[in-house]
């Protein structure tokens, strides 16, 4: 039995939370946090529109002050710039793991639904 290669056990973890659904309207959404700083550095996720995979880089954030009854724990990007966009997801995994490793990032993954129009 082979040893089990743990950055690829991570980045195919990785790619698997950018998911879309097409049929429920979801899709996952992978940020990379600070948690120094305590906000979003980077969010990816796939753009059905395109259908590309999006990596942005956060540039504004909102008010957040520690200790605020909140179930994040960290300030949300409210601005970003787009870094890249990656016809796969294994190739948006690897840019995403690159970042976290060399800037000491943590993952945190969110569900997302499309909202209705006129809702």
């Amino acid at each position: 039995m082979s040893a089990l290669d743990t950055e690829q056990f991570v980045l195919r973890l990785i790619a698997e939370t950018l998911f879309y659904d097409e049929e429920y309207e979801a899709l996952g959404n992978l940020s990379l946090i600070d948690t120094e700083e305590k906000c979003e550095r980077y969010v990816a996720s796939f753009a059905p529109e395109d259908g590309l995979f999006v990596l942005e880089e956060a540039i504004e954030w909102e008010d957040y002050e520690e200790g605020e009854a909140d179930d994040i724990g960290y300030a949300l990007a409210v601005d970003s710039r787009e870094l890249g966009t990656f016809e796969t997801a294994e190739d948006a995994a690897k840019e995403l793991l690159r970042l976290a490793k060399e800037l000491q990032l943590a993952p945190s993954i969110t569900l997302l639904f499309e909202e209705e129009e006129g809702a």
